[in-house]
This record gives C-alpha cells, sequence and structure tokens, in this order.
C-alpha cells in the first residue's frame, strides 16, 4: 500500500490540501481561500489545493484522495446531498475529482473525519467508545461505538449539534428550531450568550461597537481574566455546553469526549468549570466515568481523516 494519502478539509472560506503519512503525520500543505461557493469555483479551487500537495509527492505513490466536506455526504459516491454552508444540493464532488486526478477519491462530512483522525492518531488511541465534539461556528461531532465510526443509513449519525438544550428558553438555531446545542454551546452560542447578558454589564465594553463583529476569543479570554461581563457568559455557555454532553453521555456512554475547535482551546479554563456541571447533570450512568479531554491534533484533524479515509478505502475505524 501506498504510503502517502492526500487529506482535504474543505471549509466555508477555506481549503486545505494536505499530504499525510501513514503515521498520520503531514508532510505536505497547501492552503487556499473560497471566494465564492458556485460548486465549479470552490472544486477548481480544490483541485488547485490537490494539485499544489501532489507536487511534494514528486515519484511516491499516492494512495489516494481523501475530503471532509460540510453537509450530508453519499459516501458511497462522493456528492454532497445537501451542504447548509455552501448551499449545495448533489454536487458530484467525488467523481470530479475522479475526473481529473484518476485516483481513488473518497469524500465524507468533515466533522466524521476529524473523528476518525482523532480516534486513529490522536487522544482516542485506545478507546473503543469515544465522541469527538468540534466547537467552532456550529458544532460537528462524530460517534465511535465498540471500535466502530457510526454513520447510520444516510450517513447522517453524529449530527449532534442539533438536539434540543434549552427548547422553550435558547436562541433560535440556523436550522431552524429553538435552543439546539449547537445554537447555545458553539463559539456563536458563546457571542450570543454575550450578548444576551450584556444589558445587566452597563459599563463593559465586551460588546460595544458592532456585536456582529464579536468573535468568541476576546469574550472567552475576558472570562479567564475575572471581567464580570465575561465570566456571566461563559458560565451560562458551560451550562449549556454541559447539558449538551450529559445528553450525550445518556444516549452513548463513551469512554470519552474529546472537544475541539476554537472554543476548546480554553483547555483546563473549560475542564475545569465544566467536568462538575457534567456531573451534576448525569444521571443514567455512573458519575464522572466518562473522561473530557481537549482534542490533540487541532485544525489539522479534519484533513488528516479525510487521509486516512483515502488510505483506507473508507471511513473505517479498522487499519
Amino acid at each position: 500500500m501506498a504510503n502517502l494519502a492526500v487529506g482535504v478539509d474543505l471549509g466555508g472560506s477555506h481549503v486545505l490540501a494536505t499530504l499525510v503519512d501513514g503515521d498520520g503525520k503531514i508532510v505536505e500543505r497547501e492552503g487556499h481561500d473560497i471566494v465564492d461557493h458556485a460548486p465549479d469555483v470552490v472544486i477548481a479551487t480544490v483541485e488547485d489545493a490537490i494539485n499544489g500537495v501532489l507536487l511534494g509527492a514528486k515519484d511516491n505513490a499516492t494512495a489516494g484522495i481523501g475530503v471532509g466536506s460540510p453537509g450530508n455526504i453519499d459516501v458511497a459516491t462522493g456528492a454532497v446531498r445537501y451542504s447548509p454552508n455552501f448551499g449545495w444540493h448533489d454536487v458530484p464532488l467525488g467523481e470530479r475529482l475522479r475526473e481529473r486526478f484518476k485516483l481513488p477519491v473518497f469524500v465524507a462530512n468533515d466533522a466524521r473525519c476529524a473523528t476518525l483522525a482523532e480516534y486513529t492518531h490522536g487522544t482516542g488511541r485506545g478507546t473503543s467508545n469515544f465522541v469527538l465534539l468540534t466547537l467552532g461556528t456550529g458544532i460537528g461531532g462524530g460517534i465511535v461505538a465498540e471500535g466502530t465510526l457510526i454513520l447510520g443509513s444516510l450517513g447522517g449519525a453524529g449530527e449532534v449539534g442539533h438536539h434540543q438544550v434549552r427548547a422553550t428558553d435558547g436562541f433560535i438555531c440556523a436550522c431552524g428550531k429553538i435552543g439546539c446545542f449547537e445554537a447555545q454551546a458553539s463559539g456563536t452560542g458563546l457571542i450570543r450568550h454575550a450578548i444576551a447578558v450584556a444589558p445587566s454589564f452597563p459599563r463593559s465594553n465586551l460588546v460595544s461597537g458592532k456585536p456582529e463583529k464579536l468573535g468568541s476569543k476576546p469574550i472567552r479570554k475576558a472570562a479567564e481574566a475575572g471581567d464580570r461581563h465575561g465570566l456571566a457568559a461563559w458560565n451560562r455557555y458551560l451550562d449549556d455546553l454541559a447539558r449538551g454532553i450529559a445528553n450525550i453521555i445518556a444516549f452513548v456512554n463513551p469512554e470519552m469526549i474529546a472537544l475541539g475547535g476554537g472554543v476548546a482551546s480554553a483547555g483546563d479554563f473549560m475542564l475545569s468549570g465544566l467536568g462538575p456541571r457534567v456531573d451534576e447533570l448525569t444521571t443514567m450512568v455512573p458519575r464522572g466515568r466518562t473522561k473530557l479531554v481537549v482534542a490533540a491534533l487541532g485544525n489539522d484533524a479534519g484533513a488528516i481523516g479525510a487521509a486516512t479515509m483515502a488510505r483506507r478505502g473508507g471511513l473505517t475505524t479498522a487499519g
């Protein structure tokens, strides 16, 4: 088997193509910004990025190309059935890349690819029941049960962001429901909590100016520094994050839940406040048995997982 594989992480504004070896190490990388979500434009950008890393392969054989894309994916064909990030419906991404590169191409949901990477090469190694949550603009996820990455009948298993944690008093989610886990506990959710409690802190400048320009990082940093407004938002955020995690523990009883994405960079500051909340809400399985950790692979997880998928011929945890 060829030692190298191409892994592509396709995001809403950026595409990262990598060349990854059998140990999950990135040996080449090339990134390109996405300026237009039209399918032909995005696919051309992906092709350019892949071309760049294939040049780095030189004469080494490449096992294939894996792509992690947002949305619901037909893993058999590599078509993107629906991606709200791009506004795509039934885009034949895999077919187009096979025609262009004459290599095996595999496409799967980006969060499932990241889960495969963390399970194979990151924090999940050695576990049999593992969950990854990516806390970014939204919440992505993936579930490994008894050593198998769960995909569901249409590849949609693991969309943990859209179970409700505040069905009557929550924020409106992009999916249209009220109080989804994603609406309450993503990076966007943290911003919304900060705006919601702002009237209680009239002297705070945390959300002054244009709230739509606010990022989650300044709120987290303010909370770490002891700012009262930042702490109020952070504590509300942790309450909702804990609700969702406690539900996931009840659903699948994992040994470990790894937290990735930008908000998880808070590390111990997050985990120290989150753990007791999760324990308090855990009822149907023994408390304190599910280990909460920060994911190890960071922003490279999606690309590493996509390359692992290409080397294995699909989204399988069997190496």
